[in-house]
């Protein structure tokens, strides 16, 4: 990989913050879902979809998960639990982000949702140290679709080549290293920080 770059782009739920969808939803499932098999519904899922380019309202995307898992709860139920899989920031990360913003650019590209992201602009203190924020229901775009990268790119008008990338699935890491971008697959804080510092992008405490 080049060490050198011009932005650093991260994505936030398993990068910067916790949010767990697999453990919960393989509970919820009872037994229907395995763990890869909750990772790829959140990454296939056409209402998914829906939900992370803002076609849907939080509440409709609960009523169709319930209802496509068999589940036996309500829409404000599954509302519910989805709110509370979104724990908070990984402790370390806003002390990380503004050391980073001391020397490059940071932006964040992520699947996200409102529910979520209202969320993380009330709760998580970690915004304000981005440069530019790309969440996929407020772009109407989401990963791992090629557009989605052409996009932050032109936006953030550099090279793609001189773009870092950080992402916990690697469907998402592939496509951004289709597209030219370097690319890390970290899942958690401590993945993050290693790759920043094997590149020479964080300093090395």
């Amino acid at each position: 990989m080049n060490s050198s770059v011009d932005i650093l782009v991260f994505d936030l739920g398993g990068v910067l913050v916790d949010w767990d969808g697999i453990n919960p939803l393989v509970k919820l499932s009872n037994g229907k879902l395995d763990s890869e098999q909750a990772r790829l519904f959140w990454m296939n899922t056409p209402w998914i979809a829906k939900l992370d380019t803002g076609a849907c309202t939080p509440e409709a995307f609960s009523a169709a998960m319930a209802d496509s898992l068999g589940l036996d709860m309500d829409a404000a139920e599954m509302t519910a639990q989805l709110d509370s899989w979104l724990q908070g920031a990984f402790p370390g990360a806003d002390e990380m982000l503004g050391q980073l913003a001391k020397r490059h650019r940071l932006a964040v590209l992520s699947n996200n949702n409102a529910l979520h992201w209202d969320k993380i602009e009330r709760e998580f203190g970690l915004l304000h140290h981005f440069e530019r924020l790309f969440a996929s229901h407020l772009i109407g775009l989401r990963k791992p679709d090629a557009a989605v990268y052409q996009h932050v790119q032109r936006e953030l008008g550099v090279s793609a080549e001189r773009i870092a990338f950080f992402d916990d699935n690697i469907e998402c890491v592939d496509a951004a290293r289709r597209a030219g971008w370097q690319a890390f697959h970290t899942k958690g804080l401590d993945q993050v920080q290693a790759a920043l510092r094997a590149n020479g992008w964080l300093e090395t405490v």
